[in-house]
């Protein structure tokens, strides 16, 4: 993924493109999967994840439809409820998979939704209507918070909202607004965040430890500690011309292409009883805190032998995945 990028990789960062891989593959295959990427300042956590949007696989969806319903299985307030026929009529589309972020300066309405004003002061029919918000448009693809630690702190509603879309697989969020009834609903999003705990207001589990757990990976990055690294990243960095990194279109479809045929192998994957039970010994062993971790665990090894297109589980998977999940 790297080469296709325009990024180097290299031991410092080799976990975060791993958690990428990973979660976009699970995002992909409808199994939403939360990395939050802790470091220094300047090791390139943010830059990795931006920079994944340019390649991001395609999603069908009803034609049109601001929640990215799926035509199998249509969830909106709008589609919800149409039979299959209805939503044929409608018609559908393949789009990128939605990469959507969420500022510190953000507000309530525009994370989860409100009245659609458009539509109420339009001068020939209006009505009362809702638009939804970043988060329900970025239904079955990738939210990203940058510094989350620090939007923890400062806008803890916002992190109460990222608690209930975060809390189930799928999640779930409610929009009010007066005057309209609220509209709850599932939300299959993934959540990318990237924080520098050596910062104020300082780690995010220390600010909201249960945000924090939310986290299937956590993944330490660091500066490169070779020459040779620093060598080959300024050699990147130059051949850019300043309208930024030119993306090979060739490539990045060969890679979505790629993911679009993993993601169908992940439920084929099959976990031998053996593996299972070192993972159960490992939960009970080291009195791991949550039965997420390992839950995570085991669909992280499906995931590491997907991405290699093996149809079983093998002992480097754990300890492959085993640093991110635990």
């Amino acid at each position: 993924m790297e080469s296709v990028l325009g990024l180097v990789r290299h031991p410092g960062n080799d976990g975060l493109f791993q958690a990428v891989e990973m979660s976009l593959l699970s995002t992909l295959a409808g199994r939403p999967l939360h990395i939050h990427a802790e470091g220094l300042r300047g090791t390139g956590k943010t830059t990795i994840m931006r920079r994944v949007r340019r390649v991001l696989p395609r999603i069908r969806r009803i034609k049109g439809c601001l929640y990215n319903c799926d035509p199998a299985a249509p969830h909106c307030p709008v589609h919800r409820g149409l039979s299959p026929a209805e939503v044929a009529a409608l018609g559908e589309e393949r789009v990128p998979m939605p990469f959507l972020e969420i500022s510190h300066a953000a507000k309530i309405g525009t994370v989860v939704g409100s009245i659609d004003l458009g539509r109420l002061v339009r001068a020939a029919e209006p009505e009362a209507a809702l638009l939804p918000g970043t988060i329900p448009q970025a239904h079955r693809g990738i939210i990203f918070v940058d510094e989350i630690n620090r939007l923890a702190e400062t806008s803890p509603e916002l992190a109460d909202v990222l608690l209930d879309v975060m809390g189930t697989k799928p999640g779930r969020i409610q929009i009010e607004e007066t005057g309209l009834p609220a509209v709850e609903l599932p939300v299959q999003v993934t959540v990318w965040a990237a924080s520098n705990p050596d910062e104020d207001p300082g780690p995010l589990e220390e600010i909201r430890r249960q945000l924090s757990d939310r986290f299937d990976f956590v993944v330490y990055t660091d500066r490169p500690t070779e020459a040779a690294v620093v060598e080959r990243i300024l050699t990147a960095v130059e051949s850019r011309s300043w309208r930024g990194p030119q993306l090979d279109e060739g490539r990045a479809d060969g890679f979505r292409r790629l993911l679009e045929d993993r993601a169908a192998l992940v439920e084929q994957v099959r976990l031998t009883v053996g593996l299972r039970q070192q993972i159960a010994e490992l939960y009970s062993r080291f009195q791991v805190e949550s039965l997420r971790a390992v839950q995570t665990l085991q669909l992280g090894m499906r995931l590491a032998a997907a991405l290699e297109r093996r149809s079983e589980v093998r002992m480097e998977d754990l300890a492959r995945v085993a640093p991110l999940a635990l």
